[in-house]
């Protein structure tokens, strides 16, 4: 079981929720469920609204989720991922500090996920 905490500037406190270990919810659904306001609009990945950056509590148990191809684009587009970063992703299972909330799944790791609740995460 993972412990998913979400922050941001639009919520009055951190709030954490378990996500299930084999769910594969994403983490903008597992937000939707508990009422908080990540902005969204496309939920395919291509639109970049539901930015998000992803901090691990342990670093040394990171699991890579692997980027979908539409990520990887948004991701660049957005100017929040580098090649490098990718290649890390792809090759080293090390997986980047920014995703898309409605492609990210948190696994078995306590993760702190923060959006400023501007689509896209601009400020």
């Amino acid at each position: 079981m993972a412990i998913v905490t979400f922050s941001s500037p639009l919520m009055h406190k951190d709030k954490a929720v378990y996500a299930i270990a084999g769910d594969t919810k994403t983490a903008l659904a597992l937000a939707e469920e508990n009422r908080i306001p990540i902005p969204f609009e496309c939920r395919d990945g291509n639109c970049g609204s539901c930015l998000i950056e992803v901090s691990y509590d342990d670093p040394e148990t990171k699991k890579a989720i692997m980027l979908t191809d539409k990520e990887k684009m948004t991701l660049k587009e957005l100017g929040k991922i580098t090649a490098e970063e990718i290649e890390n992703a792809e090759v080293n299972d090390m997986p980047p500090r920014y995703r898309l909330a409605c492609q990210f799944i948190a696994r078995d790791e306590n993760v702190t996920i923060s959006f400023t609740g501007t689509p896209g995460g601009s400020d």
